[in-house]
């Protein structure tokens, strides 16, 4: 029987595409309709990141001892969170072909986003290169551990530090600032709401399958 939670993604992910494509939007210099992708692109970092710390919480669980089970569900969220993270690179790389031109500049908060997923990345190359598992695991989680707060600073600290053409970094104004009338935030919260549930309705399905395959081995 499916979850009240996962009809709900369900259900707000149908509004944010369908509302985020129809209704109407404030008419800003510069963005005009490509506002829109506000509704795809951001929610993707902030399920990410969610994402991201439910797969550090599960490390602490392995270096606790909570064995195969934790390690599986550490993994498996920072793979639906690194799923997140290149749909929403990409999203903003649409997006910036769309206001400044071209796919891809040399902007802090992009390199930043770009540094924290090859870290990411070697993560899975890191667990890959390992064949003991009580060891994989546990370098895994240390290394986790360790990538998470680094790719937390990357993206939010260091882009608010320097010039950014990104908005709401280096002095630039969020959204927040635009959005008078809030037509934006009836699309948008929802979908936050929306995609955060699926990341974890993804995780879900996954962990249920590496579920499996111990118990199988076993």
């Amino acid at each position: 029987m499916i979850s009240f939670w996962k009809v709900l993604s369900i259900v707000l992910i149908l509004y944010a595409l369908i509302g985020g494509l129809l209704m109407p939007v404030p008419d800003l210099p510069i963005l005009e309709q490509s506002i829109r992708n506000l509704y795809y692109h951001v929610p993707m970092w902030f399920s990410m990141i969610l994402l991201l710390m439910a797969s550090a919480w599960q490390a602490i669980r392995v270096l606790n001892g909570k064995g195969r089970l934790a390690d599986a569900a550490s993994s498996t969220f920072a793979t639906v969170g690194m799923l997140y993270g290149m749909i929403g690179i990409v999203t903003g790389m649409l997006w910036a072909k769309n206001t400044w031109g071209v796919y891809w500049v040399s902007d802090p908060k992009l390199n930043s986003a770009a540094i924290g997923m090859l870290m990411y990345a070697a993560y899975f190359v890191f667990r890959g290169s390992m064949d003991e598992e009580e060891k994989r695991a546990r370098f895994s989680a240390v290394y986790n551990l360790f990538s998470f707060p680094v790719f937390v600073v990357l993206i939010f600290v260091i882009p608010r530090l320097t010039d950014s053409l990104h908005p709401g970094n280096g002095g630039n104004p969020g959204f927040n600032q635009y959005d008078l009338d809030s037509r934006l935030r009836m699309v948008f919260y929802p979908a936050v709401i929306g995609w955060v549930l699926f990341g974890f309705w993804l995780a879900d399905i996954g962990l249920r399958m590496k579920k499996l395959e111990i118990k199988n081995e076993e």
